[in-house]
């Protein structure tokens, strides 16, 4: 009850109306009336009281109840400070902030750079960092907006251990897959374990034991833990490590049904997370998966050091990431066979790649195209490709059916084609070949010649080779066309901070975790997966928010609401405001930290930019002879003054203010999305 009071006294109000046998409060604590709750609550909790512990005469009783308690209730704030609590406001001399005025000269990343210099992490290793106080305040508060959602979209929390038997990885076939990421070692002499990157199987071997009948189904599962990467090249801070904090959810359902309305429900409950984050966010389409159809979203936060490349159109808002945006399509016109002259073979001797023979001819790349020999599913393929392009495995693959490409090495290249690499050409070509829509819409174009040292000049596609299987089998580019609108797209960086994904029956069928029908018919679960890098969110939000003086952190996510900064620490007035405000703010449910350094005022408020808390008080001799207050938000450029009678009532009315504003951006962005979703049907 007491860390009700001080954390919300209008929760207070409510629980001794609804629950006074529960709640009892001492006599002296109500004298007079100061704390008026909204009419609301006190309704609300008259009516709940009612319907719990009332027939007609306790229902008839609860305005008489009510106006009582309002006659009664009263002085709450002092005796709520008489109470020992360790709610109180934190002081900065008794944290562990340890700011640093140099920005560490190896760091890169704007979010590296200041959560270090804000003294919110340490590095410990090469790809390992310790969370000091105040940054994991803003790491609970993260893990706090990712578990309501969850919650809330009817996920059940549950805790896997990061240490997990080899055997389910065997099991499940990823064993040998994992491109040396797995982080293994052996206990003993013969438990050989590995520290989980995910948990798909883990979640598997429990659902496969629990879960036996379709009555049972669907669920979703998630836990927030810690995950391991043996992570080759640990860089950007915190945003790629080897070890790492994740929320991972996992839906299973009897059918396709439930596997797509889980997949929107998280969809959605992604959307409601990073709206209450506060950061702009983007989700774009992703690689599918084994089901097909647009499958799969990641969830990006544009940014400048983003190591994903999101592409969009404004207009019809579309966006997807570059491994799987779609281009509009290209025209491209019937081949002038009357007017152009035959191709000539030039020789270009030792020129293999596209720049090397660029230079050699003097022809700029976007008048070639280079030939790619991959392997679908072990057969040999070929895609034809613009010099200046980069083809896009995800489509080629889909083009021919298969389910692993992979590019082919020399000697399976000569034995397809017969020529050797770095002078393969179309002209000739007896393997099934995909050509990129930008290579038809040519006129002419540089081709190798099938031939050592030799490349074709003033090939044209259509009279010299077949385009029978022309499409969009490259990378999107800046201005591309949209292939809703046709508008030109544009290509931006992102932090990939959520991942949803339909796995299908992959681990069930591999882990034999199956269901019977209503028929007593046997099958695999179907499978969804859900991702959030927790810490991730903190490094996106001071990417996507910080200035020359430090991080400007969203409300919702800040580690303090509020700092205090009396300037004269010695003078009692200032100390006696500074501290009663700090009180009532805490009061009022907010996170505080008072400045009680000795210091000059520009180190404090350069301190104050730096940890990025988004209002700063300030309290000084010079402010209350004027009897005002100094209030600055973080996100403003210049300070203003409010009363120093008022100053408590002032600031809070200033911090609802900013917290509805939140509330409505996010509530238009659920409207928003729901008519789109209608729109859809």
């Amino acid at each position: 009850m007491i860390l009700n009071l001080v954390r919300n006294p209008y929760l207070a109000v409510f629980n001794f109306v609804a629950f006074p046998r529960f709640f009892p409060v001492p006599d002296d604590a109500f004298r007079t009336i100061r704390i008026r709750p909204p009419c609301r609550f006190l309704r609300l909790a008259q009516i709940l009281r009612a319907g719990l512990f009332g027939g007609g005469a306790e229902s008839g009783r609860i305005v008489a109840d009510a106006i009582h308690f309002e006659t009664r209730i009263s002085d709450l704030e002092s005796w709520i400070r008489s109470v020992p609590s360790k709610e109180c406001p934190v002081r900065w001399s008794n944290a562990l902030i340890p700011t640093q005025k140099e920005s560490p000269t190896d760091a890169v990343a704007p979010s590296h750079i200041l959560l270090l210099r804000a003294g919110m992490i340490r590095q410990l290793g090469a790809g390992a960092y310790s969370y000091l106080p105040l940054g994991m305040r803003v790491l609970h508060k993260a893990a706090k907006i990712v578990r309501d959602e969850m919650d809330a979209a009817g996920a059940l929390e549950l805790l896997m251990p990061a240490l997990q038997p080899v055997e389910i990885w065997q099991e499940s076939g990823r064993h040998g897959h994992m491109g040396g990421i797995l982080m293994e070692f052996t206990l003993g002499a013969d438990r050989h374990v590995v520290l989980g990157p995910t948990h798909e199987e883990a979640v598997t071997d429990i659902v496969r034991d629990l879960i036996k009948s379709y009555r049972q189904l669907p669920v979703t599962l998630y836990q927030i833990q810690t995950k391991f990467r043996n992570e080759p090249r640990p860089r950007f801070g915190i945003l790629r490590t080897r070890e790492f904090v994740m929320k991972d959810a996992y839906s299973f359902g009897a059918n396709l049904e439930q596997l797509n309305a889980a997949y929107d429900t998280m969809y959605e409950a992604y959307c409601r997370i990073f709206d209450r984050c506060g950061f702009p966010y983007v989700a774009v389409e992703a690689e599918s998966g084994p089901i097909g159809g647009d499958s799969s979203h990641e969830f990006m936060v544009p940014c400048a050091t983003g190591e994903d490349v999101v592409v969009q159109c404004v207009e019809s808002g579309y966006a997807a990431n570059r491994e799987r945006a779609e281009i509009g399509k290209i025209a491209w016109p019937a081949p002038s066979v009357a007017d152009a002259p035959p191709f000539v073979a030039v020789p270009t001797p030792g020129r293999k790649t596209i720049q090397e023979v660029c230079k050699f001819l003097k022809t700029p790349e976007n008048q070639t195209a280079k030939l790619l020999v991959f392997l679908a599913d072990g057969q040999p393929v070929a895609a034809l490709i613009r010099g200046d392009h980069e083809a896009n495995e995800g489509k080629i693959r889909r083009a021919f059916k298969a389910t692993v490409l992979e590019p082919a090495d020399q000697a399976a290249v000569e034995k397809a084609t017969g020529a050797p690499m770095g002078f393969l050409g179309p002209v000739g070509i007896k393997i099934p070949m995909v050509i990129d829509q930008s290579v038809a819409a040519m006129p002419a174009v540089v081709v190798g010649g099938n031939a050592m040292d030799v490349h074709l000049t003033g090939v044209v596609p259509g009279r010299d080779f077949p385009l029978d299987h022309v499409g969009d089998f490259r990378n999107a580019v800046e201005g591309d066309p949209c292939p809703r609108s046709g508008l030109a797209m544009t290509v931006g960086q992102g932090i990939e901070i959520g991942h949803v994904f339909k796995l299908g029956t992959k681990y069930s069928d591999a882990m034999g975790a199956t269901f019977l029908d209503d028929k007593g018919l046997s099958h695999s679960l179907i499978m969804g997966c859900y991702g959030i890098g927790v810490n991730r969110i903190l490094a996106a939000a001071v990417e996507a928010s910080h200035d020359e003086n430090g991080i400007i952190w969203p409300l919702n996510l800040a580690p303090y609401d509020v700092i205090v900064v009396p300037l004269q620490l010695q003078n009692e007035a200032v100390m006696q405001l500074a501290d009663g405000l700090a009180k009532d703010f805490e009061a009022a449910g907010l996170d505080v930290l008072i400045d009680d350094r000795e210091g000059r005022p520009g180190v404090k408020f350069k301190d104050a930019d730096l940890i990025g808390i988004p209002l700063r008080i300030v309290i000084g001799e010079r402010g209350l002879k004027e009897g005002t207050v100094e209030v600055k938000w973080r996100t403003d450029s210049a300070a203003h003054n409010v009363a120093a009678a008022t100053a408590g009532e002032t600031i809070l009315a200033e911090v609802v203010a900013a917290r509805e504003a939140l509330a409505t951006k996010a509530a238009e962005r659920r409207a928003a999305r729901a008519a789109a979703r209608s729109g859809e049907q």
